[in-house]
C-alpha cells in the first residue's frame, strides 16, 4: 500500500475545536482514518493514547477516574462507544478548574456517541464527522478509482484490484462479527450477508421492507432494525424525503445508498472498473458517488431528496445558508433539461439547479439551471 493521503482541512478542523473547547468526537466508520488522524495529535505509546479496543486499557477503564483524573495535556480515547460509562465521569473532569486535560474521542457507532454525549456534555462536546477518502482529498484525477474502489484508505491505495476486493471482503465480515454485535444485533454471518447483499439492490431505490423481510422469514420491524444498525455504523444513508405543502402525493420513505461504493461494487459482485461501467445498476453507483461528494463538498446544513407518486423527483435537494439548490445526477455525456426538472425547479421554488454529470463542459441548461462537471464542484486548488 502506498503512502496514506493527507488530509489537511480534517487536520485543521480538529485542530480550531480542540482550540475552542475542551472535548472533541471525531466520528466515522471503522478503518476510515479516525486512528491515523488522532495520532498526528498524539503519539500511540503514549500514556495520553488510550485504544479501548486493547484488553489492558479496557481492564484500566474499571476506575475510569483513577486513570483519566492524572493526565494531562490532550487524550485520546479510541473507540470510546464501547465504554458508554465513560460519559458522565467525562463531564466531571472537564467540569474542573483550569482543566488540566482536553479529550479527544474517537467512535466508529455515532448513535451510542451522540446520544451519551448529549445527555453528558451537553456544551462540552464538539462533533466532527469523518468518512472515506473523498475527491477534495485525492484531487478530480483520481475519481474514476476513488469511484471504483470506495474511499476506505485500505482499499483505495491497495496495491491491486484484488487486494483491494480482499480487504472489503473482509472489512464487511468484521463489520457483522464484531461491530453488529457490539451494537446489541445479533444475527448469523449468512443472514446478514444476505440482507445486505438484497440492500445493493436497493440502493438508489426508495426502501420498502417487505421484499426482504419475505425473504429472510422475519417481520418487518426486524429487517427496520437491521438497515437502522447498519446505518448507525456509518455503513448506509438513509436519505429522507422533503415534504412540500404540494397538492401532490409525495414519497414519504427514505432512500438506501451505501456509503462507501467499493462496499456496493463488492457487494454486487462487479469484478473491476471496466465491469462497473458495464453493469446495469452503474448509474445508481455513480449517483451514491456523487451524493456523497457533493455533501462532504458543499457540507450543507440540511440534505434530502424529493418525489411525488406522479414521477417527479429531485436527487438532491440541499438548504444552504437559506437558499434551496436541487441537483439531478446524471450519467450521461451531455443531459439535457426534463419535465421533471421544470417541475421540481417550480415546485419547490429552488434559488439553482445543478446537472452533475461525468463530462467536462459546464453549459447552461435553462434559466437558472446548469449541467456542471462533478470536477467543477471541487475548489479551485484541488
Amino acid at each position: 500500500m502506498t503512502d496514506p493521503i493527507e488530509r489537511p482541512a480534517l487536520f485543521a478542523a480538529v485542530r480550531q475545536a480542540l482550540a475552542r473547547g475542551p472535548a472533541v468526537a471525531l466520528l466515522g466508520p471503522r478503518q476510515a482514518g479516525k486512528t491515523t488522524l488522532a495520532r498526528r495529535f498524539v503519539l500511540p505509546h503514549s500514556g495520553n493514547y488510550l485504544d479501548l479496543e486493547d484488553p489492558v486499557v479496557l481492564a484500566q477503564m474499571l476506575a475510569p477516574m483513577t486513570l483519566l483524573g492524572s493526565l494531562r495535556g490532550l487524550v485520546v480515547i479510541d473507540e470510546v462507544q464501547r465504554v458508554p460509562e465513560l460519559f458522565p465521569v467525562l463531564r466531571v473532569l472537564l467540569d474542573r478548574a483550569d482543566t488540566p486535560a482536553r479529550f479527544l474521542l474517537l467512535g466508529s457507532a455515532s448513535p451510542q456517541l451522540l446520544r451519551q454525549g448529549s445527555e453528558s456534555l451537553a456544551g462540552r462536546l464538539a462533533i466532527i464527522e469523518l468518512g472515506g477518502l473523498t475527491l477534495q482529498e485525492t484531487g478530480a484525477a483520481a475519481a474514476a478509482r476513488l469511484w471504483w474502489r470506495g474511499g476506505f484508505p485500505r482499499s483505495l491505495l491497495a496495491e491491486g484490484d484484488a487486494d483491494s476486493r480482499a480487504w472489503r471482503r473482509d472489512f464487511m465480515r468484521l463489520v457483522i462479527e464484531r461491530d453488529l454485535p457490539a451494537l446489541g444485533l445479533n444475527v448469523g454471518l449468512p443472514a446478514m450477508q444476505r440482507f445486505w447483499a438484497m440492500l445493493a439492490h436497493f440502493h438508489g431505490q426508495v426502501w420498502n421492507a417487505a421484499e426482504p423481510a419475505r425473504a429472510l422469514g422475519v417481520n418487518e420491524s426486524t429487517v427496520r432494525r437491521y438497515l437502522d444498525h447498519l446505518s448507525h455504523l456509518y455503513m448506509l444513508r438513509q436519505l429522507q424525503p422533503w415534504h412540500e405543502n404540494l397538492a401532490k402525493r409525495q414519497v414519504k420513505s427514505p432512500k438506501i445508498y451505501f456509503r462507501d461504493c467499493g462496499l456496493l461494487h463488492e457487494q454486487l459482485g462487479i469484478a473491476d472498473a471496466t465491469a462497473l461501467l458495464l453493469h446495469p445498476r452503474s448509474g445508481a453507483s455513480w449517483e451514491g458517488f456523487v451524493i456523497e461528494q457533493l455533501l462532504a463538498i458543499a457540507a450543507p446544513e440540511q440534505a434530502y431528496f424529493w418525489a411525488t407518486h406522479a414521477g417527479a423527483e429531485l436527487d438532491l435537494l440541499l438548504f444552504k445558508d437559506g437558499r434551496r439548490i436541487g441537483v439531478e445526477i446524471k450519467r450521461s455525456d451531455a443531459p439535457g433539461f426534463t419535465p421533471s426538472m421544470r417541475i421540481a425547479q417550480h415546485d419547490l421554488g429552488l434559488d439553482a439547479l445543478y446537472v452533475v454529470y461525468p463530462g467536462s463542459r459546464r453549459y447552461p441548461l435553462a434559466p437558472g439551471v446548469e449541467a456542471v462537471p462533478l470536477s467543477a464542484l471541487l475548489p479551485v486548488d484541488t
